[in-house]
């Protein structure tokens, strides 16, 4: 469904070129072989150290980030664009972790840490939770914290603490840090981390005062619900050429009528789903409130898992196996669909958050 399709007022001219220069950048370093995928799967780092340069490179990670800090200079349609083309090759490299701490030390004048992040001469990842489920700062500033993507790749760690009614920043290198990981069904891994003990007001090296915590987590879980998103119209595809072409009783599959309600019944959640992931890009580019990104998040949480078990039992039994394409879709989405938040969290925090309802 097109932007204008699903109420979204469409880009045109110079921003729709950029975004879609993005979508084929993007599908043409990521290609569409998910042999490389099956390749990292539980490997550590279990993602492609390589191919993260060549993402730096490309200005991915520091594509929302102003040109005056280093970055493209670009919003956050053209980072949900290219979060959805992450996700449609369902890459493990931790691009939205990498794109969160960028943003976060942009604003905390980081210069020379943030100039290695774009370069793709370091991997900073952000630790922030200590419980599951939460967009909620860790309640401690030296306890261990959990739920990382991708840790165990990591170079840095940036480690945000509440301190006097602000969130102050500080950095850890590698060695700072105790990092333990647990397998996710995609192959990846979280990490739990712990600062190995240090002496002074906290863990690291103490890099700003205050820094807009809240908004670098509204942009992660859009980009989040993006690359859900990407996921489900990889799927959708892969399942469509599918019900084309097996037969079954001497019929195309894709004729019979149980069979097309679920598939109408898929896309439908992807057509719903894009109208929100590009309505609230729209919005957090405009400065409005960021309710529409609970939306968004909620909405492509629920939808990821509804579309990718849908596209899974129309396959039959091969979608159950685990060297058929489509499963890897299913499994990376059942990590993406609790990260940065899962859907029950942002309907709640949509209701809290909505003008509308808060004017009734």
């Amino acid at each position: 469904m097109s932007a204008t399709a699903a109420g979204v007022a469409p880009f045109t001219g110079d921003r729709a070129e950029s975004i879609e220069m993005i979508r084929d950048s993007a599908r043409g370093l990521l290609g569409a072989d998910m042999a490389r995928v099956r390749k990292l799967r539980f490997t550590e780092p279990g993602f492609d150290a390589g191919l993260l340069r060549q993402m730096a490179e490309a200005g991915w990670i520091g594509l929302a980030v102003s040109e005056e800090a280093g970055g493209t200079g670009l919003g956050m349609a053209e980072m949900v664009a290219l979060a959805e083309e992450i996700g449609r090759a369902s890459a493990p490299e931790p691009l939205i972790g990498c794109a969160l701490s960028a943003h976060l030390l942009a604003a905390a004048g980081e210069s020379e840490l943030l100039g290695q992040l774009l370069a793709g001469d370091a991997v900073v990842l952000t630790a922030w939770q200590d419980r599951a489920n939460t967009l909620s700062l860790a309640s401690t500033a030296d306890g261990a914290r959990g739920f990382v993507l991708a840790a165990g790749g990591a170079t840095h760690i940036l480690w945000p603490v509440a301190e006097a009614g602000r969130v102050a920043l500080h950095v850890l290198t590698r060695d700072q840090v105790e990092i333990t990981t647990e397998a996710t069904q995609d192959g990846g891994h979280l990490g739990t981390i712990r600062p190995l003990p240090y002496s002074g007001h906290g863990p690291g090296r103490h890099i700003a005062d205050d820094v807009p915590l809240a908004e670098a987590l509204d942009r992660a879980a859009l980009a989040t619900a993006a690359a859900l998103l990407g996921g489900m119209e990889a799927a959708f595809a892969m399942t469509l050429d599918y019900l084309r072409t097996r037969q079954q009783f001497g019929k195309i599959i894709g004729t019979f009528q149980a069979l097309q309600h679920k598939a109408a019944d898929a896309k439908m959640q992807i057509a719903l789903t894009r109208a929100a992931v590009e309505q609230a890009a729209a919005a957090l580019d405009e400065g409005a409130p960021s309710h529409l990104v609970s939306r968004a998040k909620a909405r492509a949480s629920e939808a990821a898992m509804l579309v990718q078990q849908a596209c899974v039992q129309l396959h039959g039994g091969i979608g159950y196996t685990d060297d058929y394409d489509v499963g890897l879709h299913m499994r990376r989405a059942m990590v993406l669909v609790p990260a940065f938040g899962g859907a029950a969290l942002h309907r709640r925090r949509f209701m809290e958050l909505s003008p509308e309802l808060e004017d009734a």
